[in-house]
């Protein structure tokens, strides 16, 4: 299909329903698949939103345009959980129904007020020379889930902005709301983050450009989350255009946090000692969207997938998921980040590690799995060798995760092999530096084209998708020299219905 502008923002009631009925064919028998990522039922997935917990449940939202795998006409998806890790699809919650979000509602959260949840979502408004008129709207919803739209925006474009002003992230602090909101800057084109404040929801007062940091950020801000931590603010963030000589990276764009020391919104400001940080090493991370919830604890979800890259599953008419629920702690001045605890409710039969790899032969500890499992393995100090995920028969294809732990140590992600290549311009292989001489302790979860890494408790995380050919679905490990391991793996169930 040619993805003419037309199309893309026909509306939605204008699409049949037997094209829509055979693309969620398409996309649910696809290899690729996920079955405990949450995945479109066809179309495509974008920024997650609305992360919260209200009346009982964990609720999330995604960005979706269901007629094909590109960027289109957007409507808000609606999924709730019991417990972060099983999640039920309630279908469509917010679409592009209304003269303030005509053309598209876009990213932006949720907080509980009252017995309801408010949603704050940026409305995307075309005139009719296709000039772009961001609004920023609200929408209640009820404990029956339905959903209620404001009538009137909240917050339009202020003067000191360029249309590029959206995704904003709702906040409640003593007796206050203020809102964030990623902008570009009208006069320097330089990316910022807009604070507003308000006592009522209704009467917005603009509090300006947040102050963060000293460095240039580039040309836009995306997904700008404020959160607490373990008492330390921590600010999440997608900046659009960042010079690589502030923090190498490798992706299109980064996904990127800043530890704070100190916050006052009033004042607009933030203040951190620590240095900008790269949230995933991995290659498909992005929009990431963490809050607190009622406990205080801080989780964490993102979109695994990336602006404009083209994914090998556009071809069967989807694209995209998110990740697994993330919980957020501090450590050593990092931001870690782990799975939460009932994903271990998924396992099913464990298989258990332990033993030596000799060297020059590489060992199979797993010799046929369903590319739907987690893997749990420890490497002692002063090893070096590779793990290999979907791999093949015939040792042509594998995901390689290469690792030293002694001296010098590190670990190195080399998609290179691994089926079907996509994105190759911003490189195959991700890698970060360890500690030295101590064990390495990995958590991995493969999910057909997912493939999620923890390493050491969280302290990096490298997230990817995978496209591996139909047989290539063997573990080993290989090395020039013995290596000893300890660990288990289990299938995982299905989670998100």
């Amino acid at each position: 299909m040619q993805w003419t502008r037309q199309l893309r923002y026909k509306p939605y009631q204008a699409w049949p329903t037997e094209y829509l009925e055979k693309i969620e064919k398409q996309a649910t028998a696809s290899t690729y698949y996920p079955q405990f990522h949450i995945a479109p039922n066809s179309g495509l997935l974008n920024d997650p939103n609305g992360f919260s917990y209200f009346n009982g449940k964990w609720h999330v939202f995604y960005q979706a345009f269901p007629f094909g795998p590109v960027h289109g006409l957007k409507s808000w998806v609606h999924l709730i959980s019991a417990d972060l890790v099983n999640w039920k699809k309630l279908g469509p919650a917010l679409l592009p129904d209304s003269k303030y979000d005509a053309q598209g509602v876009y990213s932006g959260s949720a907080h509980q007020i009252g017995d309801q949840l408010f949603l704050m979502y940026t409305g995307n408004v075309r005139d009719q020379n296709w000039q772009r008129h961001p609004y920023q709207n609200g929408a209640w919803l009820d404990q029956n889930n339905k959903v209620t739209k404001l009538s009137l925006p909240l917050i339009s474009q202020p003067e000191q902005t360029t249309d590029h002003f959206r995704d904003p992230q709702l906040i409640e602090k003593d007796g206050k709301y203020y809102v964030l909101i990623g902008a570009q800057d009208k006069k320097s084109l330089a990316g910022r983050i807009n604070v507003f404040t308000s006592d009522n929801l209704t009467a917005w007062k603009n509090l300006g450009y947040l102050n963060f940091s000293a460095d240039d950020l580039g040309y836009m801000i995306e997904c700008p989350n404020l959160v607490t931590v373990d008492q330390q603010p921590v600010l999440i963030f997608c900046p659009q255009g960042l010079e690589h000589e502030i923090l190498p990276y490798q992706n299109i764009y980064p996904n990127t946090y800043l530890i704070g020391s100190q916050v006052d919104l009033d004042s607009a400001s933030f203040t951190s000692q620590s240095n900008l940080a790269l949230l995933d090493y991995g290659f498909d991370i992005y929009a990431s969207q963490a809050f607190n919830a009622p406990d205080g604890q801080a989780y964490l979800i993102s979109w695994l997938g990336l602006p404009e890259i083209e994914y090998p599953t556009d071809a069967e008419n989807w694209a995209h998921c998110l990740s697994l629920v993330k919980r957020l702690t501090i450590k050593n001045h990092r931001l870690y980040q782990q799975p939460v605890a009932n994903l271990k409710k998924l396992r099913q039969q464990e298989h258990q590690l332990t033993g030596q790899a000799s060297g020059q032969v590489e060992k199979t500890l797993a010799a046929k799995t369903t590319n739907q499992y987690e893997l749990k393995l420890e490497i002692p100090a002063d090893q070096q060798g590779t793990l290999w995920l979907f791999r093949d028969s015939e040792k042509a294809e594998g995901l390689k995760i290469k690792f030293a732990t002694g001296k010098v140590a590190k670990i190195l992600i080399d998609r290179s092999q691994t089926g079907q290549p996509f994105a190759k311009d911003y490189g195959q292989t991700r890698q970060v530096a360890l500690n030295a001489n101590q064990p390495l302790h990995l958590d991995i979860f493969v999910d057909h084209s997912v493939c999620e890494v923890f390493v050491n408790q969280g302290e990096a995380v490298f997230s990817l998708r995978v496209f591996p050919s139909a047989s290539a679905n063997k573990i080993s490990l290989a090395g020039k020299q013995q290596i000893n391991y300890n660990g288990s793996w289990w299938n995982l169930a299905k989670s998100c219905f």
